[in-house]
């Protein structure tokens, strides 16, 4: 019995490290997946904009069939990123950021925003901004802005896509 003591505790130590291994990775690899996922559909630092989901969308992780989605995957390692968005004719809508380890640094929504356009500069802590932006400081370099769209009758979704089209996402020159 003895000699099985040694191993054991070696098994049990590296079951432990590859534990909280997988557990500090998990996030931001999930995040990797879906920055590459989305970016095939628009590119990166721009807008792609989605259809109607279905029981086969699988763009957005679980999408809604009742939202319209906008995906700007994002990488601020040249610069900081403007975000532009403008309002559509829809009872609810929101922009989201998920920063690198998948956690939200902003989220508004039409009813907040008070039905106004909403501009933001996501940017990393010390790349410079332009005087007076809105700020959306995050960790890492990659990550999602993510644009949902409440399509309450799939008769409106035309005139919804085409003022969400209207949204802009793009690397920017800090000032």
């Amino acid at each position: 019995m003895q000699r099985w003591i040694g191993p054991l505790i070696v098994g049990v130590v590296l079951a432990i490290a590859a534990y909280f291994v997988t557990l500090s990775r998990s996030p931001q690899t999930l995040m990797s997946a879906a920055v590459s996922r989305m970016e095939r559909l628009g590119g990166i630092n721009t807008f792609g904009h989605m259809p109607l989901a279905t029981d086969k969308s699988r763009a957005v992780v679980r999408p809604s069939p009742d939202l319209a989605y906008s995906a700007c995957p994002f990488d601020l390692s040249k610069g900081p990123l403007a975000i532009s968005v403008v309002p559509v004719p829809a009872n609810y809508w929101s922009l989201s950021v998920f920063q690198a380890n998948t956690d939200v640094a902003f989220v508004r929504n039409n009813i907040e925003g008070r039905g106004q356009p909403m501009q933001v500069v996501v940017a990393q802590e010390g790349q410079a901004t332009p005087a007076g932006a809105a700020v959306v400081r995050v960790k890492g370099a990659r990550g999602v802005a993510l644009i949902r769209i409440l399509v309450d009758d799939p008769a409106r979704f035309p005139a919804i896509d085409a003022a969400r089209r209207g949204s802009s996402c793009k690397a920017i020159a800090a000032g």
